[in-house]
């Protein structure tokens, strides 16, 4: 499977945002960027989007056509179908701290989706799923602590702390997808080639 990997706070500076949700990533300061042309906001806008979600850009451009294909905005079915994936959902939903540690708990069988074991990240939770941790898993110190120290804040997920689950509620709306990125400037970026 591939995978990103390289100097993550690098990046994150680069971008000047805070795209893997470390604590540590913009500490040494965010890099300026002269003035961009209207391509370079693009693919900075799109390098932003493939960074929160932790995507290749092969896996980027099969989300941006089946956003294409979809009758309702552009910019925000991406965003949503990126934010129904299973991996980023286990984030959320506070079982790991980062999106990389999400990933890995779910390859791992660490996830049930509706009682059975999920190992594919790119799963698309739809609306009335239950996200849980397996049973053996919940005894480890890491997911537990990491599990009942995260508050949840967001509309469109609910979390059981003693089944120590959670479920997809609704689809989320754009406004409420906790991501600083101008998803138009993605499309446009995309619907040039």
């Amino acid at each position: 499977m591939a995978r990103k990997t390289g100097p993550r706070f690098k990046v994150a500076r680069h971008l000047g945002e805070n795209v893997y949700g470390h604590p540590k990533a913009l500490k040494r300061g965010i890099k300026s960027h002269r003035k961009l042309s209207e391509y370079g906001l693009q693919l900075l806008e799109k390098q932003k989007l493939k960074g929160y979600y932790g995507l290749l850009e092969k896996q980027m451009k099969r989300y941006v056509e089946k956003a294409f294909r979809s009758k309702d905005n552009a910019g925000d079915i991406l965003v949503q179908s990126l934010e129904c994936r299973l991996d980023n959902l286990v984030y959320r939903l506070g079982f790991a701290t980062t999106l990389r540690q999400a990933r890995q708990m779910v390859v791992h069988g660490h996830i049930l989706l509706n009682g059975e074991k999920a190992d594919r990240p790119s799963i698309e939770v739809q609306p009335n799923d239950i996200i849980a941790l397996k049973e053996k898993s919940q005894n480890v110190e890491l997911f537990r602590d990491s599990f009942l120290s995260h508050t949840l804040n967001l509309p469109y997920l609910e979390k059981d702390v003693e089944r120590f689950s959670g479920v997809l509620v609704r689809r989320p709306m754009r406004e409420e997808i906790p991501i600083n990125v101008k998803d138009s400037l993605v499309i446009e970026f995309y619907s040039r080639r």
